[in-house]
């Protein structure tokens, strides 16, 4: 469950850097560092991979600090890895127009995603529904409609994987499926820890277009159908 902190605390949580949080004033910038920043995001409008790479070096430390302050640990690396996707989304879009800007174009997107998961998480607790203390749930087997739903579920995410290309399809099944851990998985396909980060989640967010626009189109409109009936 999403935990909301209290920022008043000057305490550390524990198992993070405390490394400037993405809050704070930014010093003023120097020709220097303005010109780094925008060699910087032209090399990721180009899809650069060194370029995604030093971005969420410099991204992560303070992002990660930052998020775990305001939502808790609880999934963290994940939304760290949003967090940076949406960025690198936005960049790409042509949405951050002064590039000497970046630090602060990254603060106000992070503050927003911040924004959007507290609120999620109010609404979720709103429209829970509390059982009743004599109230008595049936256990029941899945029926045959469910049972096909939960097959076309299955085939859905057989298809989808095959559509990603081998090194994405790779790294989401030795991670999720075979539950191997990250560093058999940097070691035996030669990853850094930076970049293993950076194709897990861009395998993620690949999966989840795929499979959005396979529903969409109806390869699946039977489970579609189903669901909705």
């Amino acid at each position: 469950m999403l935990a909301i902190r209290d920022t008043s605390s000057s305490g550390t949580p524990s198992g993070v850097t405390p490394l400037e949080a993405p809050v704070k004033t930014a010093p003023a910038k120097t020709s220097s560092q303005a010109a780094d920043w925008a060699t910087l995001v032209a090399q990721i409008k180009a899809g650069d991979d060194a370029g995604l790479e030093h971005l969420y070096q410099v991204f992560s430390r303070g992002i990660r600090y930052y998020l775990c302050r305001q939502l808790g640990p609880e999934e963290l690396e994940d939304r760290v890895h949003d967090s940076f996707l949406t960025v690198v989304h936005a960049i790409r879009k042509g949405e951050l127009r002064e590039p000497e800007r970046l630090m602060g174009f990254v603060r106000t997107i992070v503050r927003r995603q911040v924004a959007t998961y507290i609120d999620q998480a109010v609404h979720k607790r709103r429209d829970q529904i509390e059982l009743e203390p004599t109230a008595t749930v049936v256990d029941r087997k899945d029926g045959p409609e469910e049972q096909a739903i939960a097959r076309q579920k299955v085939d859905l995410m057989k298809a989808v994987l095959q559509s990603l290309s081998a090194r994405d399809r790779d790294i989401l099944e030795r991670f999720y499926l075979k539950e191997e851990p990250q560093e058999q998985i940097c070691r035996e396909m030669d990853l850094s820890e930076t970049q293993f980060r950076l194709l897990k989640s861009r395998a993620k967010a690949r999966f989840g277009e795929i499979g959005k626009k396979k529903l969409a189109s109806g390869v699946f409109s039977v489970l579609v159908r189903s669901q909705a009936s």
